[in-house]
């Protein structure tokens, strides 16, 4: 496990320590986000939460609600539901799903400003958390 994946466990859960929660872990390679979502949910679990995964290599957002999130939020369960995909799983229609939205990125990609978490796996053995100036983006930016 890695110290960036245990720190992000640990501001997650301090922010939403019990109840159904949901993250999202996405980038722009979908792969990418699985092996990210994989570091997060072991973070998690060592932390002694019920982690459920879910992967997505499409980000269809229709999908995602019906057979995913849906069935997820009609358990009782005191669990997280960590979602890993694309991009498109954080589209201004799909932000609302989610309690905490993790992006993952390598070397020059851009973050995504609606991530509550951005870290850099351009080597993804040494996992990096960045920390974006979003004053700085352009007012032509967009994500």
């Amino acid at each position: 496990m890695s110290a960036v994946w245990d720190s992000i466990a640990e501001e997650f859960l301090h922010l939403y320590p019990r109840g159904q929660r949901l993250v999202a872990v996405a980038g722009a390679d979908a792969e990418r986000s699985r092996v990210a979502a994989d570091g997060l949910a072991a973070a998690l679990t060592a932390a002694g939460q019920t982690v459920e995964r879910a992967h997505t290599a499409d980000g269809e957002e229709a999908a995602l609600r019906a057979d995913v999130v849906a069935p997820f939020r009609a358990t009782d369960s005191d669990a997280v539901l960590l979602v890993s995909g694309p991009g498109a799983i954080v589209s201004p229609s799909a932000r609302g799903m989610w309690n905490y939205v993790l992006w993952q990125l390598a070397g020059d990609e851009p973050p995504h400003t609606a991530a509550n978490a951005l870290v850099d796996v351009t080597d993804p053995a040494h996992p990096t958390r960045r920390f974006a100036d979003y004053c700085a983006v352009p007012s032509s930016f967009e994500t």
